[in-house]
């Protein structure tokens, strides 16, 4: 693609991340469009060459291939929905993230409207867009997708076209943030506890990440068994997990410090022995869960 036939692209949405993603396909030579309900968020990306549209109209008529990243689903259908004529005919890239369910909402609502729709979910921080370390995953049209591929390859990095389930974008996002930010939780108690022990975060830390480091195998293992229904207790089992994190528990509470996660984990644990599944494969919560 040649800088005289690069693809317009308008953006709505100019938080840290809709700017990162402004910013990608302007250094790469596309028109870029903006709109912002706070218009001074692209006054920089103004003065490098973008152009900022006063209604959203305005920057839907611009480009062909208008790309959303707000807050939530909400916003994106407040912001859009309005515009929903303008946008008939072209393609619509959701980028904000929620839930499957509402990517199937919003997809459907776009199909009423004439308006082609893809949805993401970008995996990485804003800093890495444009950048060898960006992710974003896609879901939708196939065709649709490999049409404005070489256009949202500007983004970076590693991109993905998940399937033509307009949700599946969203499953895998708040599938990998549920691992994320459920151990960010961890992380944060562990410190915690170390500290009222009287043990310098800096000084656990080169150990921490040696237990991060075991994390990448047991998942590889995990990701078998959970498909494979297959949950032997063969390494270690859900009844000495729940033992260990009483252990932690105990140790915890003598330090006046909540546990409400632990808590959540043990009793999970705790359930899945009373089922009879003691002996088996931490694996086994998982379909436990979904049991539930």
């Amino acid at each position: 693609m040649t800088a005289a036939n690069r693809e317009p692209v308008t953006i709505l949405g100019l938080g840290p991340m809709g700017q990162a993603l402004a910013g990608a396909f302007l250094n790469n030579g596309h028109p870029t469009t903006m709109w912002n309900r706070t218009e001074s968020k692209a006054d920089a990306l103004v003065t490098e060459g973008a152009h900022r549209s006063e209604t959203v109209v305005d920057a839907v008529a611009a480009s062909d291939l208008v790309i959303a990243c707000v807050i939530d689903y909400d916003a994106v259908q407040a912001i859009v929905e309005p515009a929903a004529t303008a946008l008939k005919g072209k393609t619509l890239v959701n980028l904000t993230a929620d839930s499957p369910a509402r990517a199937r909402e919003m997809a459907d609502w776009a199909a009423e409207h004439g308006i082609e729709y893809l949805d993401g979910a970008i995996m990485t921080p804003a800093p890495t867009i444009g950048g060898s370390a960006a992710v974003v995953l896609y879901a939708g049209s196939q065709a649709l997708y490999e049409i404005h591929e070489p256009t949202l390859s500007n983004l970076g990095g590693t991109a993905a076209h998940l399937g033509t389930d307009p949700g599946r974008a969203a499953a895998h996002d708040v599938s990998l943030l549920d691992m994320f930010w459920t151990g960010m939780a961890g992380m944060v108690h562990g410190f915690a506890l170390a500290k009222a022990e009287g043990i310098e975060a800096v000084d656990l830390a080169p150990y921490a990440k040696g237990i991060v480091n075991l994390l990448p195998d047991i998942m590889s293992d995990f990701a078998e068994r959970i498909d494979e229904d297959r949950f032997t207790g063969d390494i270690s089992n859900i009844r000495s997990a729940a033992a260990g994190m009483d252990h932690i528990i105990h140790a915890a509470h003598n330090r006046d410090i909540e546990t409400g996660v632990l808590n959540a984990a043990t009793a999970l644990a705790k359930r899945a022995t009373e089922s009879g599944y003691g002996a088996e494969s931490f694996a086994r919560l998982s379909q436990v869960l979904r049991d539930a």
